[in-house]
C-alpha cells in the first residue's frame, strides 16, 4: 500500500468557517441539544474539529441513542410509535425503528402547513431559456394531493410500483410525492435514456404507472420521444396507466392520460402511514455488465438520512436555496427533493449543463440566488480549463457552499473554486462529498464547522462509521485501504428487487469482509479525520506490489491543457507481465506527438510515482461513460483482455456504444501483433 503524500503533515486549510458560521451552524446547536438530552458529549470550546470529531465518534459507538436524537431534533412524525429504534444491527439486514409507520411525502411538504410560507417558492425549475419558473408550496401540496387521489382512484396500493420517464422538473417532483403519499414505490429515468436502458431497470419492478414526456430540450434542440414511449408502453405489460407531460405540446397519444387532467383538483393530500422499511423507490447502480442493480430504499431510511445530510451537513434550512444540476436517473436527483424535507427551495434545472456556453450552471445559480449549488468535479474542472470567472462576471453573492461529487475533485478544483470566489472577495465553503446509489446518501464531505483542506473530504459523515481497512481487515489511518462501513446506515438497501434470498445484495458489498460493507473505493483516511478519495478498487493500478487509484492519474494528467479527458487501464496479462495504456482525448487542436507523450510521462513521473508511467499512450476519438457520467474502467479492462462486446459491457448502460468499439478494436490489433 501507499501512503498519502501529505498525510503527516499539518497543512495550512485552504478555507476556515468563521465564528458566526461555526456559532449559527444546524449541526452545533444539534451538538448542544444532544449532549443536554441524549448523552453526547458536550462540544470542546473553541476547538470545532475536536467538537466534530467528539460528535462523531459518538454517533457511531451509541447509534441508537444518535439516530433517535436525528429523528426528536427533525421532529420525525411517527404516525404509531417505534418499539426500539435498532433492533438488529447485522448487515445485511439491520431492522431499524421496528412498529414505527410514518410517510415520507408529508415531511416533504410540511412547510406548505405554514401559512407564512405556503405562498413562498417550493421549487424554481429553469430551463435552457434561463427564465426561471416558480411552483409555491401550497400549489406544490394542492397538485401532490390531487395527483395522489388519481393514483388512488387507478388502483395503485401501497407497495405498487410508479415509474417517471421524466427530465428534471416540477412534474417529476409532484408524481414521486403522490407516489410516496399513496405508499406506492417510485423509479425513475431520465429520457436521454434510450428504450433498451430504460426497460433493462423498469421491467424488472413491473411498473403499474408510467409518467412520460412526449421529448426534452438539451443542447438548443428538441428531442422527440414518443417512439421509444411507444417502445416502452409495448414491453411493459404490468402498466395500467400512461400519463403524458406535454413539454414539447404534442396531444397525449391514444390511451394516455393528461397530466393536467389529474393534477387540478384541489385535493388535500392524504399521506398513507407505511412501516419504517416500507419502499419508498427503486434506484439502479450502472450495470456495466448485466443488468443493473435494482436498489430498494425504505420511506423511513431515506428520510432520516436526508434529513441529517441537508440539515447537519449541508446546513440547509427554510432561507435556503438549494441547486444540484442533476438528473432524474442519478441519485443526486432524489436527493435533491430531499432538501424539502428541511424547507429548503429546491431549484431544478433541465437542459445541457454547457448551453449556450460553459457558464450555464453558474448562470442558473445566479438566477435563481442558490445558497448551497452542487455540480460534478468534471464541471468545475472544465470551467477552470476554459478560464471563465464565474463570480466576477456574474451576481453568486447569495452562494455560500459550492459542493461537488460524482468524481475527486482535483486539488486544483479545490484551488480554482476557492480563488475565482476569493476574487470577488466571497467567503466560500468548498464541499467535495462522496457516497453512492448503494445509499442515495454520502459517506463522507461537507461539515459547515471545521476547514477544508485542498484534496481532502472533510470528515466522516455522523452515524457513518467509515474506515479504510487493509486486505486483511485491519484499519489503517494515513495509508490507502478499502472504504468500508462498519455499521448499519438506515438509508442501506432494504433489499435488490428481483434477489429473493438476498444473494446479489450480499456479493455486492459483504463478500470481501463478513458483515461489513465493503463499497468498492480506496480511501485515506487522515490522523486529521479528513478522507482522500482514490477512486474504484476493482479498477486499482496495481505496479510491482504498489497500488494506485486511477483517479490519482486523471487529476495529474488532466492539468496538462492538451487533454480534455483520459482513462487509464492496468492488465495483469497470461504470463505474469503486466501492460499499462493512458488513452488520451485530446483538446481541440492538440496533437500527441513526442513532446506531448514525454511531457506526460514526466508528468506521472514527478508528480505521482516512476512506477506508474503508462507503457503506452494512445490517442482515443472519447472515453465511454455510464449514463450517470462516470468513465468506465471495467468494461475496457475486459474488452482488452480480449472479452466479446456484448459479454464486456451492457449497451444499454453506456453513454455512446460506438466509442467502445475503438477499445475492442485496440484488443483486436494487440491480440493480432503477439
Amino acid at each position: 500500500m501507499t501512503t498519502a503524500p501529505h498525510s503527516a503533515s499539518q497543512p495550512e486549510p485552504l478555507w476556515q468557517p468563521g465564528p458566526d458560521r461555526i456559532a449559527g451552524a444546524q449541526v452545533t446547536r444539534f451538538h448542544t441539544w444532544a449532549a443536554e438530552h441524549h448523552g453526547a458529549p458536550a462540544p470542546v470550546p473553541g476547538d470545532p474539529a475536536a467538537s466534530y470529531a467528539a460528535l462523531h465518534r459518538w454517533s457511531v459507538d451509541r447509534l441508537p441513542a444518535f439516530w433517535q436524537a436525528a429523528a426528536e431534533w427533525f421532529d420525525v412524525r411517527f404516525t404509531t410509535p417505534y418499539d426500539t429504534v435498532l433492533a438488529d444491527r447485522t448487515m445485511p439486514g439491520a431492522r431499524w425503528f421496528p412498529g414505527a409507520t410514518l410517510n415520507y411525502a408529508e415531511h416533504a411538504l410540511r412547510a406548505a402547513e405554514d401559512p407564512a410560507r405556503a405562498g413562498t417558492p417550493a421549487l424554481l425549475y429553469v430551463d435552457e431559456t434561463h427564465e426561471s419558473t416558480t411552483v409555491t408550496w401550497a400549489e406544490l401540496r394542492a397538485q401532490v394531493g390531487s395527483l395522489a387521489a388519481e393514483l388512488r382512484r387507478l388502483g395503485v396500493r401501497p407497495g405498487d410500483r410508479v415509474s417517471g420517464y421524466v427530465p428534471n422538473i416540477p412534474q417529476a417532483v409532484v408524481a414521486l410525492l403522490a407516489t410516496a403519499a399513496v405508499g406506492g414505490v417510485w423509479t425513475s429515468c431520465a429520457p436521454d435514456f434510450g428504450a433498451r436502458s430504460v426497460l433493462d431497470r423498469f421491467q424488472q419492478v413491473e411498473p403499474v404507472v408510467l409518467f412520460t414526456v412526449d421529448g426534452y430540450r438539451y443542447g438548443g434542440k428538441e428531442h422527440d420521444r414518443r417512439d421509444t414511449v411507444t417502445e416502452l408502453r409495448a414491453e411493459l405489460p404490468t402498466l395500467r396507466a400512461v400519463v403524458h407531460i406535454p413539454l414539447l405540446g404534442t396531444p397525449a397519444p391514444e390511451g394516455a392520460l393528461n397530466w393536467s387532467d389529474l393534477t387540478t383538483n384541489d385535493t388535500a393530500p392524504v399521506f398513507a402511514p407505511v412501516p419504517f422499511d416500507h419502499p419508498l423507490w427503486v434506484l439502479y447502480s450502472s450495470g456495466t455488465t448485466g443488468l443493473p442493480k435494482a436498489i430498494v430504499q425504505s420511506q423511513g431510511g431515506i428520510l432520516l438520512e436526508h434529513l441529517k445530510q441537508t440539515g447537519l451537513h449541508c446546513d440547509l434550512g427554510p432561507g435556503d436555496r438549494f441547486f444540484w444540476y442533476t438528473s432524474t436517473g442519478w441519485m443526486m436527483w432524489n436527493f435533491l427533493v430531499g432538501g424539502l424535507l428541511v424547507g429548503a427551495t429546491i431549484v431544478l434545472y433541465d437542459g445541457s449543463p454547457g448551453h449556450p456556453d460553459i457558464a450555464a450552471q453558474w448562470r442558473v445559480a445566479a438566477t435563481t440566488r442558490a445558497t448551497v449549488f452542487g455540480t460534478s468535479a468534471a464541471y468545475v474542472m472544465a470551467c477552470r480549463k476554459a478560464g471563465i470567472h464565474p463570480a466576477r462576471d456574474l451576481d453568486l453573492s447569495a452562494v455560500s457552499c459550492v459542493a461537488t461529487t460524482g468524481s475527486p475533485l482535483p486539488p486544483d478544483g479545490f484551488r480554482w473554486l476557492h480563488d475565482s470566489f476569493a476574487e470577488s472577495g466571497a467567503d466560500l465553503w468548498v464541499a467535495s462529498v462522496s457516497g453512492g446509489t448503494d445509499v442515495c446518501s454520502c459517506f463522507a464531505g461537507a461539515v459547515p464547522t471545521l476547514p477544508v483542506h485542498i484534496g481532502e473530504l472533510q470528515a466522516a459523515c455522523l452515524g457513518t462509521d467509515l474506515q479504510a481497512w487493509d486486505p486483511h481487515g485491519r484499519p489503517v489511518v494515513d495509508e490507502v485501504g478499502e472504504l468500508v462501513v462498519t455499521h448499519p446506515m438506515p438509508s442501506m438497501p432494504t433489499r435488490f428487487w428481483n434477489d429473493p434470498d438476498g444473494t446479489r445484495y450480499h456479493d455486492s458489498y459483504f463478500d470481501m469482509y463478513p458483515g461489513v460493507w465493503r463499497h468498492g473505493d480506496w480511501i485515506t483516511l487522515t490522523h486529521r479525520g479528513s478522507v482522500v478519495i482514490h477512486g474504484r478498487s476493482d479498477s486499482t493500478l496495481n505496479r510491482q506490489g504498489v497500488r494506485m487509484g486511477s483517479a490519482d492519474i486523471y487529476e495529474a494528467v488532466e492539468r496538462l491543457p492538451e487533454i480534455r479527458e483520459s482513462l487509464v487501464i492496468g492488465l495483469e496479462l497470461p504470463d505474469g507481465g503486466y501492460w499499462m495504456p493512458l488513452f488520451v482525448h485530446l483538446a481541440p487542436g492538440a496533437t500527441l506527438d513526442d513532446a506531448l507523450r514525454d511531457r506526460i510521462k514526466r508528468t506521472i513521473r514527478e508528480q505521482l510515482s516512476p512506477r506508474h508511467v503508462p507503457d503506452d499512450i494512445i490517442e482515443a476519438p472519447g472515453v465511454p461513460h455510464t449514463l450517470t457520467g462516470k468513465r468506465i474502467e471495467v468494461p475496457v479492462k475486459r474488452l482488452l483482455q480480449g472479452t466479446p462486446l456484448e459479454k464486456a459491457v451492457n449497451p444499454g448502460s453506456v453513454d455512446n456504444l460506438e466509442l467502445l468499439r475503438f477499445y475492442e478494436r485496440i484488443a483486436a490489433e494487440r491480440a493480432n501483433a503477439q
